[in-house]
């Protein structure tokens, strides 16, 4: 089968990308750089700057578009452009495919869109499935937006699934190797009051949802791309420590992450969703790693 990722080159992309390439798909990365991504996957430039182009052609016939593009959120402070980067990136981008898949002769079949968790805001410890509602904060709206953005694709002739990643871990990049310093230097422990919960996925199973979901013809609309146990960050340290063999009592304030991160502090380490994957688990998705546990040993064990 034919797949064309945009942000095909990022961290989830690049995981993604090595598995279709290994059940021998052929791989289109969308890229605004036109350089090849590397492996065998053929990378084709793109201006994902709403409007359509000539990387259009690529998305005629292909049997899926998956859509992870956008600017990190964690990448730098929330000044007001970097959160306009945040926002316009995913909009445009989305848009952008959007665009194209209209006016090809032959749309996919499925278009999986990135999307966040982020969606719920901050909701202390209730739990929350894919038919909550959205939140208020900035990455809810965001969100919002996104996912509104990548709906305006659904028809007869092409699906929708919004995926609503946590918290992906992984060794070699993400949010996990930021987390190791103060751990490696028996300095490790919560952030702020440790309750908030952090729902994470191992990449393992993220990747395995992702392909499930493009699979699965009774899949569409919005999945928590979630682990089915998320826990609080006190645990997700606890766990952290006992995978590194460190201990994991030293927290972090919440003013000093206030101090150092502004907002971003807020939105990303002391606010969290109790995010449960009822979608997966109702369709009968299997979770290589259900506790954070066995994800984390099998982490630092390779």
């Amino acid at each position: 089968m034919k797949i064309v990722i945009a942000g095909g080159s990022g961290f989830l992309g690049r995981a993604l990308t090595a598995a279709l390439l290994a059940g021998g798909h052929d791989v289109v990365i969308l890229t605004r750089t036109g350089q090849p991504p590397g492996g065998r996957a053929r990378a084709v430039a793109w201006s994902p700057a709403g409007e359509t182009g000539p990387w259009s052609s690529e998305v005629n016939g292909a049997d899926a578009v998956i859509n992870l593009a956008g600017e990190s959120i964690a990448g730098s402070r929330w000044s007001a452009a970097h959160k306009a980067r945040i926002r316009d990136s995913r909009i445009n981008a989305t848009r952008s495919l959007v665009a194209a898949m209209r006016r090809v002769t032959v749309p996919p079949p499925v278009f999986v869109s990135g999307s966040a968790v982020g969606y719920y805001g901050p909701r202390s410890d209730e739990a929350v499935t894919e038919t909550d509602a959205a939140g208020r904060d900035f990455l809810a709206r965001v969100c919002v937006q996104w996912e509104e953005e990548a709906l305006a694709a659904a028809g007869a002739r092409t699906r929708v699934v919004l995926i609503r990643t946590g918290l992906v871990l992984a060794r070699d990049g993400g949010a996990l190797p930021e987390m190791l310093p103060p751990f490696r230097f028996g300095a490790g422990g919560p952030v702020g009051s440790g309750r908030q919960f952090w729902p994470w996925i191992h990449r393992a199973d993220w990747v395995g949802l992702a392909l499930w979901a493009a699979g699965n013809n009774a899949v569409s609309g919005p999945v928590n791309a979630t682990a089915p146990n998320p826990v609080t960050n006190k645990e997700f340290a606890s766990a952290l420590g006992r995978a590194l063999h460190r201990p994991s009592f030293m927290p972090a304030p919440a003013f000093a992450l206030r101090l150092l991160l502004g907002e971003m502090a807020d939105a990303l380490l002391l606010s969290g969703q109790r995010a449960l994957p009822a979608v997966a688990q109702r369709l009968g998705f299997t979770f290589k790693f259900a506790n954070v546990d066995a994800a984390l040993n099998e982490i630092f064990t390779q």
